[in-house]
Protein backbone atom coordinates (compact mmCIF):
# COMPACT_ATOMS: atom_id res chain seq x y z
CA UNK A 1 0.00 0.00 0.00
CA UNK A 2 1.60 3.43 -0.71
CA UNK A 3 0.25 6.78 0.57
CA UNK A 4 0.82 9.65 -1.21
CA UNK A 5 2.90 12.66 -0.34
CA UNK A 6 1.31 15.06 2.39
CA UNK A 7 3.02 18.37 1.03
CA UNK A 8 3.42 20.84 3.75
CA UNK A 9 5.66 23.51 4.51
CA UNK A 10 8.61 21.80 5.85
CA UNK A 11 10.97 24.11 3.90
CA UNK A 12 9.08 27.44 5.58
CA UNK A 13 9.19 26.19 8.62
CA UNK A 14 13.01 25.36 8.55
CA UNK A 15 13.87 28.93 7.01
CA UNK A 16 11.81 30.95 9.85
CA UNK A 17 13.55 28.52 12.35
CA UNK A 18 16.67 29.35 10.99
CA UNK A 19 15.49 33.28 10.83
CA UNK A 20 14.88 33.50 14.55
CA UNK A 21 18.08 31.59 15.80
CA UNK A 22 20.19 33.92 13.68
CA UNK A 23 18.27 36.97 14.78
CA UNK A 24 18.85 36.21 18.09
CA UNK A 25 22.14 35.92 18.15
CA UNK A 26 25.21 38.00 17.14
CA UNK A 27 25.93 37.93 13.90
CA UNK A 28 29.58 36.06 12.59
CA UNK A 29 31.34 34.02 15.61
CA UNK A 30 30.44 31.60 17.47
CA UNK A 31 26.72 32.29 17.28
CA UNK A 32 25.94 31.65 13.47
CA UNK A 33 27.54 28.93 13.94
CA UNK A 34 25.31 27.85 16.35
CA UNK A 35 22.23 29.09 14.29
CA UNK A 36 23.13 27.18 11.07
CA UNK A 37 24.07 23.92 13.30
CA UNK A 38 20.46 24.16 14.85
CA UNK A 39 19.11 25.16 11.29
CA UNK A 40 20.87 22.04 10.00
CA UNK A 41 19.05 19.83 12.55
CA UNK A 42 15.43 21.06 12.07
CA UNK A 43 15.93 20.28 8.27
CA UNK A 44 17.22 16.53 8.88
CA UNK A 45 14.36 15.94 11.55
CA UNK A 46 11.90 17.84 9.02
CA UNK A 47 12.74 15.26 6.04
CA UNK A 48 12.20 11.99 8.85
CA UNK A 49 8.07 13.50 8.58
CA UNK A 50 8.38 13.14 4.82
CA UNK A 51 9.69 10.48 4.28
CA UNK A 52 7.20 8.27 6.93
CA UNK A 53 4.18 9.81 4.29
CA UNK A 54 5.23 7.81 1.09
CA UNK A 55 6.52 4.26 -0.02
CA UNK A 56 5.23 1.18 1.43
CA UNK A 57 4.22 0.87 5.62
CA UNK A 58 2.51 -2.82 5.55
CA UNK A 59 3.14 -5.79 8.24
CA UNK A 60 4.16 -8.24 5.75
CA UNK A 61 7.97 -9.59 6.08
CA UNK A 62 8.70 -8.69 2.12
CA UNK A 63 12.40 -9.28 3.19
CA UNK A 64 14.61 -11.02 5.60
CA UNK A 65 18.33 -10.65 7.07
CA UNK A 66 19.20 -14.00 7.33
CA UNK A 67 22.85 -14.25 8.82
CA UNK A 68 24.64 -17.45 10.49
CA UNK A 69 28.09 -16.51 12.30
CA UNK A 70 30.67 -18.28 14.09
CA UNK A 71 32.81 -16.54 16.99
CA UNK A 72 37.00 -16.96 16.89
CA UNK A 73 37.34 -19.73 19.76
CA UNK A 74 38.07 -18.06 22.98
CA UNK A 75 36.26 -15.35 21.52
CA UNK A 76 32.29 -16.41 22.19
CA UNK A 77 31.45 -14.88 25.81
CA UNK A 78 32.95 -11.14 24.39
CA UNK A 79 30.99 -11.71 20.90
CA UNK A 80 27.68 -12.63 22.71
CA UNK A 81 27.82 -9.58 24.95
CA UNK A 82 29.00 -7.12 21.80
CA UNK A 83 26.16 -8.46 19.79
CA UNK A 84 23.24 -8.36 22.27
CA UNK A 85 24.67 -5.50 23.89
CA UNK A 86 25.13 -3.17 21.24
CA UNK A 87 25.49 -4.56 17.00
CA UNK A 88 21.74 -6.64 17.68
CA UNK A 89 20.14 -2.55 18.69
CA UNK A 90 22.81 -0.09 16.86
CA UNK A 91 23.61 -2.98 13.69
CA UNK A 92 20.08 -4.36 13.38
CA UNK A 93 16.62 -2.88 15.54
CA UNK A 94 17.35 0.79 15.65
CA UNK A 95 17.46 0.86 11.85
CA UNK A 96 14.88 1.86 9.33
CA UNK A 97 12.03 -0.33 8.26
CA UNK A 98 13.42 -3.59 10.53
CA UNK A 99 10.39 -4.33 12.47
CA UNK A 100 11.15 -7.37 14.02
CA UNK A 101 14.19 -9.82 15.13
CA UNK A 102 15.60 -12.97 17.02
CA UNK A 103 18.59 -14.64 17.78
CA UNK A 104 19.00 -18.29 18.32
CA UNK A 105 21.88 -20.31 18.87
CA UNK A 106 23.17 -24.02 18.31
CA UNK A 107 24.63 -25.89 21.10
CA UNK A 108 28.09 -28.33 20.15
CA UNK A 109 24.76 -31.13 20.80
CA UNK A 110 23.07 -29.19 18.52
CA UNK A 111 25.54 -28.58 15.49
CA UNK A 112 26.30 -32.38 15.79
CA UNK A 113 22.78 -32.74 14.02
CA UNK A 114 23.29 -31.18 11.23
CA UNK A 115 23.65 -32.30 7.54
CA UNK A 116 24.56 -32.86 5.21
CA UNK A 117 28.09 -33.66 5.92
CA UNK A 118 29.79 -31.86 2.88
CA UNK A 119 27.96 -28.61 3.00
CA UNK A 120 27.94 -26.00 0.42
CA UNK A 121 26.89 -23.21 2.69
CA UNK A 122 28.76 -24.66 5.88
CA UNK A 123 32.60 -25.27 5.86
CA UNK A 124 32.54 -27.60 8.29
CA UNK A 125 28.95 -28.40 8.16
CA UNK A 126 29.24 -27.39 12.27
CA UNK A 127 30.28 -23.38 11.74
CA UNK A 128 28.18 -20.89 12.34
CA UNK A 129 26.70 -21.07 15.94
CA UNK A 130 24.87 -17.90 16.16
CA UNK A 131 22.04 -17.31 13.73
CA UNK A 132 20.07 -13.97 13.33
CA UNK A 133 16.72 -13.47 12.09
CA UNK A 134 14.95 -10.16 11.07
CA UNK A 135 12.16 -8.66 8.68
CA UNK A 136 11.81 -6.05 6.78
CA UNK A 137 9.23 -4.41 5.78
CA UNK A 138 8.06 -5.01 2.46
CA UNK A 139 8.89 -2.76 -0.38
CA UNK A 140 11.66 -1.15 1.95
CA UNK A 141 14.79 -2.99 0.96
CA UNK A 142 16.30 -0.07 -1.14
CA UNK A 143 15.99 2.25 1.56
CA UNK A 144 16.78 0.44 4.32
CA UNK A 145 20.41 -0.71 2.42
CA UNK A 146 21.16 2.73 2.32
CA UNK A 147 20.91 3.23 5.88
CA UNK A 148 22.55 -0.10 6.81
CA UNK A 149 25.32 0.22 4.82
CA UNK A 150 26.10 3.75 5.54
CA UNK A 151 25.29 3.31 9.89
CA UNK A 152 27.81 -0.52 9.59
CA UNK A 153 30.74 1.71 7.87
CA UNK A 154 30.24 4.41 10.82
CA UNK A 155 30.07 1.84 13.37
CA UNK A 156 33.37 -0.08 12.04
CA UNK A 157 34.96 3.77 11.95
CA UNK A 158 34.31 3.91 15.72
CA UNK A 159 35.87 0.89 16.66
CA UNK A 160 31.90 -0.79 17.24
CA UNK A 161 32.48 -3.83 15.18
CA UNK A 162 33.73 -7.22 16.85
CA UNK A 163 36.31 -8.85 14.28
CA UNK A 164 36.92 -11.91 15.55
CA UNK A 165 34.47 -13.62 13.97
CA UNK A 166 33.49 -15.00 10.90
CA UNK A 167 30.11 -14.71 8.55
CA UNK A 168 29.28 -18.21 7.73
CA UNK A 169 26.23 -17.62 5.92
CA UNK A 170 24.75 -13.75 5.71
CA UNK A 171 22.13 -12.62 2.99
CA UNK A 172 19.53 -10.69 3.02
CA UNK A 173 16.41 -12.26 0.94
CA UNK A 174 12.94 -11.52 -0.74
CA UNK A 175 10.01 -13.61 0.82
CA UNK A 176 8.51 -15.48 -1.41
CA UNK A 177 5.88 -18.00 0.82
CA UNK A 178 4.52 -18.79 4.13
CA UNK A 179 3.40 -22.21 5.02
CA UNK A 180 1.19 -22.69 7.83
CA UNK A 181 0.18 -26.23 9.69
CA UNK A 182 -2.89 -24.86 10.73
CA UNK A 183 -4.21 -22.89 8.41
CA UNK A 184 -5.69 -19.47 9.71
CA UNK A 185 -5.12 -20.27 13.17
CA UNK A 186 -1.68 -19.30 15.25
CA UNK A 187 0.53 -16.60 14.72
CA UNK A 188 0.95 -15.26 11.52
CA UNK A 189 4.70 -15.05 9.62
CA UNK A 190 4.65 -11.36 10.63
CA UNK A 191 4.63 -12.92 14.51
CA UNK A 192 6.92 -15.21 13.88
CA UNK A 193 10.32 -13.80 15.68
CA UNK A 194 8.20 -12.19 18.38
CA UNK A 195 6.25 -15.24 19.29
CA UNK A 196 8.25 -17.45 22.01
CA UNK A 197 8.89 -20.67 19.80
CA UNK A 198 10.99 -23.50 20.96
CA UNK A 199 13.36 -23.53 18.45
CA UNK A 200 14.01 -22.92 14.66
CA UNK A 201 15.44 -25.03 11.99
CA UNK A 202 17.58 -23.34 9.02
CA UNK A 203 17.51 -25.49 5.57
CA UNK A 204 19.00 -24.14 2.41
CA UNK A 205 18.48 -25.80 -0.62
CA UNK A 206 19.90 -25.53 -4.14
CA UNK A 207 18.45 -26.46 -7.54
CA UNK A 208 20.57 -26.27 -10.78
CA UNK A 209 19.14 -23.34 -12.12
CA UNK A 210 16.33 -20.53 -11.82
CA UNK A 211 13.85 -22.06 -13.50
CA UNK A 212 14.19 -25.35 -11.83
CA UNK A 213 14.23 -22.89 -8.74
CA UNK A 214 10.54 -21.84 -9.62
CA UNK A 215 9.34 -25.32 -9.73
CA UNK A 216 11.30 -26.18 -6.73
CA UNK A 217 9.35 -23.52 -4.78
CA UNK A 218 6.22 -24.27 -6.41
CA UNK A 219 6.93 -28.09 -5.24
CA UNK A 220 7.78 -27.25 -1.69
CA UNK A 221 4.46 -24.68 -1.66
CA UNK A 222 2.24 -27.10 -2.97
CA UNK A 223 2.89 -30.61 -1.63
CA UNK A 224 6.23 -30.85 0.30
CA UNK A 225 5.46 -28.23 2.87
CA UNK A 226 2.25 -28.40 3.56
CA UNK A 227 2.56 -32.71 4.20
CA UNK A 228 5.48 -32.04 6.17
CA UNK A 229 4.13 -29.78 8.71
CA UNK A 230 0.53 -31.82 9.07
CA UNK A 231 0.68 -33.49 12.35
CA UNK A 232 4.28 -32.05 13.00
CA UNK A 233 5.93 -29.54 15.80
CA UNK A 234 6.28 -27.17 13.52
CA UNK A 235 3.78 -24.25 13.23
CA UNK A 236 5.29 -22.67 9.67
CA UNK A 237 7.75 -22.50 7.09
CA UNK A 238 8.82 -19.41 5.73
CA UNK A 239 10.49 -19.46 2.32
CA UNK A 240 13.19 -16.66 0.45
CA UNK A 241 15.45 -16.45 -1.86
CA UNK A 242 18.58 -14.79 -1.34
CA UNK A 243 19.30 -10.71 -3.22
CA UNK A 244 23.12 -9.85 -3.84
CA UNK A 245 24.93 -7.57 -1.03
CA UNK A 246 25.60 -4.26 -2.56
CA UNK A 247 29.04 -3.30 -3.89
CA UNK A 248 30.04 -1.09 -1.05
CA UNK A 249 29.27 -3.67 1.26
CA UNK A 250 31.42 -4.15 4.42
CA UNK A 251 35.03 -6.45 3.63
CA UNK A 252 34.08 -9.24 6.37
CA UNK A 253 30.88 -9.98 4.33
CA UNK A 254 31.31 -12.31 1.20
CA UNK A 255 29.21 -11.50 -1.35
CA UNK A 256 26.03 -13.94 -1.69
CA UNK A 257 26.14 -17.40 -3.87
CA UNK A 258 22.91 -19.25 -5.29
CA UNK A 259 21.17 -15.60 -6.21
CA UNK A 260 19.36 -17.34 -9.21
CA UNK A 261 19.09 -20.96 -7.47
CA UNK A 262 18.61 -20.43 -4.05
CA UNK A 263 16.11 -20.77 -1.46
CA UNK A 264 16.29 -21.07 2.44
CA UNK A 265 13.30 -22.15 4.48
CA UNK A 266 12.87 -21.22 8.42
CA UNK A 267 10.75 -23.92 9.84
CA UNK A 268 9.68 -22.50 13.39
CA UNK A 269 8.85 -25.28 16.14
CA UNK A 270 6.84 -25.34 19.36
CA UNK A 271 9.27 -28.13 20.65
CA UNK A 272 12.60 -27.99 21.18
CA UNK A 273 14.48 -29.17 17.98
CA UNK A 274 16.37 -32.40 20.01
CA UNK A 275 12.88 -33.74 20.79
CA UNK A 276 11.82 -34.15 17.94
CA UNK A 277 14.96 -34.29 15.02
CA UNK A 278 15.01 -37.62 13.96
CA UNK A 279 10.86 -38.17 13.69
CA UNK A 280 10.98 -34.99 11.87
CA UNK A 281 13.84 -33.44 10.44
CA UNK A 282 16.62 -36.21 9.90
CA UNK A 283 15.08 -37.34 6.46
CA UNK A 284 14.44 -33.96 4.60
CA UNK A 285 17.38 -34.05 2.41
CA UNK A 286 16.48 -37.48 1.21
CA UNK A 287 13.13 -36.07 0.03
CA UNK A 288 14.56 -33.06 -1.86
CA UNK A 289 16.45 -34.98 -3.82
CA UNK A 290 14.16 -38.01 -4.25
CA UNK A 291 11.79 -35.24 -6.32
CA UNK A 292 14.87 -34.18 -8.65
CA UNK A 293 14.44 -30.56 -8.22
CA UNK A 294 17.19 -29.76 -5.99
CA UNK A 295 19.49 -30.56 -3.54
CA UNK A 296 20.16 -29.55 0.42
CA UNK A 297 22.62 -27.99 1.24
CA UNK A 298 22.09 -27.56 4.85
CA UNK A 299 19.73 -28.91 7.53
CA UNK A 300 20.73 -26.79 11.20
CA UNK A 301 18.85 -26.97 13.95
CA UNK A 302 19.02 -24.00 16.40
CA UNK A 303 17.35 -23.03 20.15
CA UNK A 304 16.41 -19.78 20.77
CA UNK A 305 19.18 -17.32 23.00
CA UNK A 306 17.81 -15.73 26.58
CA UNK A 307 18.69 -12.13 25.81
CA UNK A 308 20.75 -10.28 28.59
CA UNK A 309 22.44 -13.60 29.56
CA UNK A 310 25.38 -15.83 28.31
CA UNK A 311 23.33 -18.75 28.52
CA UNK A 312 24.38 -21.61 26.10
CA UNK A 313 27.91 -19.77 25.41
CA UNK A 314 29.76 -22.53 27.87
CA UNK A 315 28.06 -25.33 25.55
CA UNK A 316 29.42 -24.48 22.18
CA UNK A 317 32.71 -26.43 22.16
Amino acid sequence: MTTDATGGTTGDTTGETAARATADTPTGGEGTGEAAASAAVDARAAAYAELAAVGPYGVRPGHALITMVEPHPGHEYAYNRWYEDDHYIAGAMAMPWMFAGRRWVATRELQLLRYPEESAVARPVTAGCYLSTYWLTEGRYDEHMKWTVGINKRLNRDGRVYQDRTHVFTAFQDHVATVYRDGAAGPRDFHALDHPYAGLVLEVIDADGPEERAALLEWLRARHLPRRLAGSPAAMATVFRPTPLPGDRMAYVKQVEGVDTRLTLLWFLQQDPREVWAAHFAGLGEEVTESGLGRVELVAPFLPTVPGTDRYVAELR
